[in-house]
């Protein structure tokens, strides 16, 4: 098939034709989301400060903060005179003609400018200020295991969400318009219908698994490896896949996040665990990931939707093909394996077979970031039908530990010994991340078929991966993916860069192929 990156012209917002008085208004249109783009900018490094440096006493202080940036840049959004230009280049020829990028651009900047114009400054204020209180709170709750003090919050952070809902997109269900936010078209019947075909797969290959002759044994890593050298090894392993440090910085927070504060200010972050470096490692591939996305979009269209990510499921695809599909593979361990030898002095009596199963264990568990890559699909799974009953007024807050438990005991076999295990372990929902939790499931399928098409094209992918050499999958990365931004969806964007529509056969094949060799089980 043709290349689909073909079509999508690497210019920049001034390169531009048309006629003369179109092309002064597309100029204004985009100073002015610019102009908007480094105000929330200056939101995002407030959020990263809050996540990383923030003192507990100053949470109150920075909601106010955040309420006042966000209202700032809501009024920017909702100027009537940018609304204007906007309805006059949608009439015009710029958002029929031939270049992908001023269509796109006129089209979705007038789409996000009309959800958010339904959306009164007073809750957006208060959005922004609960959400860094409540964030606060849950850092305090999760590390005392205390639900009832994050209870009130999640109370009204979903009250806000629904009425955001409501403002936002009146013509869709609540929940819908929440999702839409993150994974644009998505609808919740659609992707409930995908996990429920996925859910079958996955709890038969599971079985298959647990019933195998053989069981990988995660011993070989259990091992103290003191921080200073996982961060040694993480800093080298991100920058040799393509993570550029000048652009970019890793830093330590309570729950790992990607955050981007301008196009050449990627800011990644990871926890430590001195007594499993996965958990660090995994950690960073996951968010580096996240970060050559970032890195990886055109820097001249960036405040606008071709120098945006497609969504957050496209999103995690990235970082979850850089995780599993290349971090858990044979060839990216006959590499780093060498790395980690030097770099802590030890792991010499671990061969490489054994390092690479050690990364295919399959073993239910509570924590979700925790969990292995057969299981982390139902953790997903799990948040995804819990919030949205809770949003659809099916499930109240207050029910939320006991319904949590009694669908981990369900799905895992397991019940949690304490909120911090079980309800309290995520940030997301204080945050009011309401609607993301089904974009992970999502970008794993992205991901496997995004990795199938590349490994059909570059049979010899798996020889430069042992090698240590990325760039031929990062290439076809920016080309298919990075360099589309908001072009497309999610579903066209995939099938663009694959030649098929998205599909969960390939994100089965890819776990039955990986891991059933690892426990004596042969690939249907």
């Amino acid at each position: 098939m043709n290349d689909p990156a073909a079509a999508t012209p690497l210019n920049s917002p001034n390169d531009i034709e048309g006629p003369s008085d179109e092309l002064q208004i597309f100029s204004e249109v985009c100073k002015h989301a610019r102009g908007t783009a480094v105000l929330a900018d200056v939101e995002a490094l407030l959020g990263w400060d809050e996540q990383t440096m923030l003192p507990p006493a100053a949470a109150g202080y920075r909601g106010e903060q955040a309420a006042a940036l966000a209202s700032i840049v809501h009024e920017r959004w909702i100027d009537p005179a940018f609304g204007d230009k906007l309805a006059r280049l949608a009439e015009g020829p710029l958002a029929e003609g031939d270049d992908p990028d001023a269509a796109a651009t006129i089209r979705l900047l007038r789409y996000d400018r009309d959800c958010r114009t339904r959306m009164p400054s007073r809750l957006v204020e208060e959005l922004a200020s609960t959400g860094v209180e409540a964030q606060q709170a849950w850092v305090v709750a999760r590390r005392d295991s205390d639900w009832a003090l994050l209870e009130p919050w999640l109370q009204r952070i979903f009250a806000l969400k629904r009425e955001q809902a409501a403002c936002r997109r009146p013509d869709l269900e609540p929940y819908d318009a929440l999702l839409d936010e993150y994974e644009p078209g998505g609808r919740a019947a659609a992707i409930a219908e995908t996990f429920s075909s996925l859910r079958e797969g996955l709890v038969s290959l599971l079985a298959q698994l647990r019933g195998g002759p053989r069981s990988p044994s995660d011993r070989p890593v259990r091992r103290r490896l003191p921080r200073e050298v996982q961060e040694a090894l993480v800093r080298e392993v991100a920058g040799r896949i393509g993570f550029d440090f000048d652009r970019g910085r890793l830093d330590t927070t309570a729950h790992p996040f990607c955050t981007t504060i301008g196009p050449d200010d990627c800011r990644i972050t990871t926890r430590w665990d001195e007594d499993f470096f996965p958990t660090s490692f995994f950690g960073v591939l996951h968010e580096a990931g996240h970060g050559l996305y970032e890195q990886g979009l055109r820097q001249s269209w960036h405040g606008l939707p071709p120098g945006e990510a497609a969504s957050l499921g496209i999103h995690e695809s990235q970082s979850r093909l850089w995780e599993n599909l290349v971090g858990r593979s044979p060839a990216f361990w006959r590499w780093c394996l060498p790395l980690l030898r030097k770099a802590s002095g030890g792991f010499a009596d671990v061969s490489l077979e054994e390092m690479h199963e050690a990364m295919l264990v399959v073993r239910p568990s509570m924590i979700r970031v925790e969990a292995d890559e057969v299981t982390y699909n139902l953790h997903v799974m799990l948040r995804f039908d819990l919030e949205r009953a809770m949003v659809q007024g099916e499930l109240p807050v207050a029910d939320l530990p006991a319904a949590w438990n009694e669908r981990c005991e369900r799905d895992f076999g397991l019940r949690p010994s304490n909120a911090a295990e079980g309800v309290l372990q995520d940030i997301h929902w204080s945050a009011g991340l309401v609607g993301y939790f089904p974009t992970y499931t999502l970008g794993n399928l992205y991901a496997a078929q995004l990795m199938a098409a590349v490994q059909r094209e570059q049979p010899g992918l798996e020889k430069a991966i042992a090698e240590g050499d990325f760039r031929s999958l990062l290439d076809w990365l920016r080309q298919r993916v990075h360099a589309r931004g908001r072009l497309l969806e999610s579903g066209p964007l995939v099938a663009a860069a694959t030649g098929e529509a998205p599909t969960a056969d390939w994100l089965l094949e890819s776990l039955a192929l990986r891991y059933g060799p690892a426990h004596g089980v042969e690939p249907a």
